[in-house]
């Protein structure tokens, strides 16, 4: 754990309810940090919340989040705080880009009034757009396909800028697909999630295209060891968060079929317009500055992911 004159850092985290901002902050408390989390709940939960923080329901584009940043004084804040569906961002990118862009530069205000050493950026693979080749590394062209992915960029340039001029630091992480405890199911939530939801629920899967399409499938628990990495490393540094593997969305499928049990087969729809092909993200350079590397497979985290749920569901029908 690092520290400052001995005396552990003080960290905040924004989106700390929400799928990877509550298993950073439930890592962060469990190595002995003092831990502030920022979350309106407007998509995270208030049962993520680890007790051991400190915990504040404020949106991070309004006045009141400064109260908090004041009264808290951390040295770090990691920032998960964003608009996440790349659809609602087509349909409303004035929202989106409050929260993302307007959101994001009232925290830096913040940040350089009230003296923070450095912010974690939670950054996106959609920063990319549609790859040019594969895997994609940190110096692959940007040119993000959706306002989020704009939103998402944007961000990297005003860090930059808040560092130059008022001397806080930063690192950002380029996040491929993450998957794990928590991850929200409903509307556009991640593929592995509305995956396992449908299955156990004994519902037909449905595919978009033939399946083949890639992704790069990185587990939470390691994205969250990654954030523990760049408290004190990777300073300027823009960093991809992946395993360096594609797997494909009918390969995927059929894991977690073997691992469900289930016999129901996929039912194929129309390609989505706009949707990626492939995608994979070169991880060298995380792995070098960060001294990171991805410990789970994918296997090994869906089976952590389904453990997750079957225990969930098993409280929910005994509480019921």
């Amino acid at each position: 754990m690092f520290s400052l004159g001995g005396v552990p850092l003080k960290v905040m985290v924004t989106g700390g309810g929400g799928f990877i901002g509550s298993h950073v902050v439930d890592m962060l408390v469990a190595a002995g940090y003092r831990v502030s989390v920022v979350d309106d709940l407007s998509t995270g939960r208030f049962e993520n919340i680890n007790p051991g923080a400190n915990f504040y329901r404020v949106k991070i584009e309004d006045d009141d989040f400064g109260r908090v940043v004041e009264r808290e004084r951390p040295d770090v804040v990691i920032h998960h705080a964003a608009q996440v569906d790349v659809v609602r961002s087509l349909q409303e990118p004035l929202q989106d880009a409050r929260i993302n862009v307007l959101g994001a530069v009232n925290l830096l205000e913040n940040c350089w009034r009230y003296r923070v050493g450095k912010v974690i950026y939670a950054s996106s693979a959609a920063v990319y757009g549609d790859p040019v080749y594969l895997p994609v590394d940190e110096a692959h062209p940007v040119v993000p396909q959706s306002p989020y992915g704009v939103s998402k960029y944007t961000v990297e340039h005003y860090l930059r800028v808040y560092q130059e001029l008022y001397g806080v630091r930063f690192t950002v992480l380029r996040y491929a697909n993450v998957f794990g405890p928590r991850q929200n199911a409903d509307g556009e939530g991640g593929v592995v999630a509305i995956f396992i939801d449908r299955l156990l629920k004994d519902k037909r899967v449905k595919i978009f295209g033939d399946g083949r399409q890639t992704r790069d499938f990185v587990y939470v628990g390691d994205v969250a060891c990654a954030n523990l990495a760049a408290l004190e490393r990777g300073d300027s540094e823009v960093l991809n968060i992946s395993t360096g593997a594609s797997l494909s969305v009918i390969d995927l499928f059929q894991l977690l079929k073997g691992l469900t049990g289930s016999s129901l087969e996929p039912e194929y729809c129309p390609p989505r317009p706009g949707d990626i092909l492939h995608s994979c993200l070169a991880n060298e350079r995380a792995r070098e500055v960060l001294g990171w590397s991805p410990r789970s497979t994918v296997e090994e985290g869906l089976r952590r992911t389904l453990d997750y749920y079957y225990n969930h569901n098993l409280t929910l029908r005994v509480s019921n």
